[in-house]
């Protein structure tokens, strides 16, 4: 059974006319979002901002996360028309900085790689000069796949390992945490010029030793940003919270990622790998809900 939520987990209620407003636009569009699919608790704020999270290739994901809330099953074929309709949105929303993800789509044969280089062209073409981050599964470690999301360019590559190994039977069933790794890794190899972006939860039952030991790992395979957070049970049928990590536990990994060389972490309960991920790639230190700080001058920037 879950518990009740602690003060600190609390965001702001957000206002129903900007749920209203953006949600009716993306639809009009015929457009997903990982803030409405994954019911990401800051999904005010980033749509207060007029951003969000686009989820391209449907909303149905091939594999079922025993942690996600985005429905899974079998997926519908692709939408050729998607990618320009990605694009139109960010220049519509005038987004200088576009953060896309997809659900996972083990049914196509490059993972849907080509899709993503497909909304990676577009939005180079309805909105030049904006940066593009992509947050990918894992292709099932397939390197053309890879390579073919790389030579789109983006600015900021994302893959999320989610959890410590140990919790990957409960929580990621079909996924591999060596294979995450590996994709991290090979993203540096192939593209050195690219940034390289995972995050992970907190809450699941992990110990601060295993995270100190992933914190290892993802700096081992060169893992640039990193993001902390607290998983929040999307439903009784989901796992079930094992802690509430306070916030001064956060603050001591976020301490021990930037003294293992980590270019920017961003760890808190509220935070999620796409949550203010403009600020967090430029080397800025977001407060959820209250704007952002300045790092150090001695902390460096990607």
């Amino acid at each position: 059974m879950n518990r009740k939520l602690p003060d600190w987990l609390k965001p702001p209620a957000p206002r129903a006319r900007h749920l209203r407003e953006l949600g009716r636009e993306l639809a009009e569009m015929g457009l997903h979002t990982v803030c409405q699919s994954a019911r990401c608790p800051n999904i005010g704020d980033c749509f207060a901002r007029r951003t969000a999270t686009f989820m391209i290739m449907g909303d149905i994901c091939t594999r079922d996360c025993r942690f996600c809330a985005v429905s899974h099953g079998r997926p519908g074929p692709l939408d050729p028309g998607e990618p320009a309709r990605v694009a139109q949105a960010a220049r519509r929303l005038g987004l200088r900085y576009v953060v896309v993800t997809s659900v996972t789509r083990d049914d196509l044969p490059d993972g849907g790689a080509q899709h993503f280089a497909l909304t990676i062209a577009a939005i180079r073409d309805f909105q030049p000069g904006a940066r593009v981050e992509v947050l990918v599964p894992d292709f099932r470690g397939d390197e053309a796949a890879l390579g073919v999301v790389l030579s789109a360019a983006p600015e900021v590559f994302g893959h999320n390992v989610e959890t410590v190994p140990r919790l990957y039977p409960a929580a990621r069933p079909q996924a591999d945490y060596r294979r995450s790794l590996r994709v991290l890794a090979r993203a540096r190899e192939q593209s050195p010029q690219t940034i390289t972006k995972s995050g992970f939860m907190v809450g699941l039952g992990e110990t601060r030793s295993e995270v100190f030991a992933l914190l290892a790992e993802l700096r081992e395979a060169e893992v640039q940003i990193v993001t902390i957070g607290q998983y929040l049970a999307p439903s009784n049928e989901h796992l079930p919270v094992a802690e509430y990590v306070p916030p001064e536990v956060f603050a001591e990994y976020e301490s021990r990622a930037r003294e293992m060389g980590f270019a920017q972490v961003f760890a808190g309960p509220l935070v999620r790998s796409s949550y203010h991920a403009e600020e967090v790639a430029a080397g800025l230190n977001p407060q959820p809900g209250r704007g952002i700080t300045h790092v150090a001058e001695d902390d460096p920037a990607p």
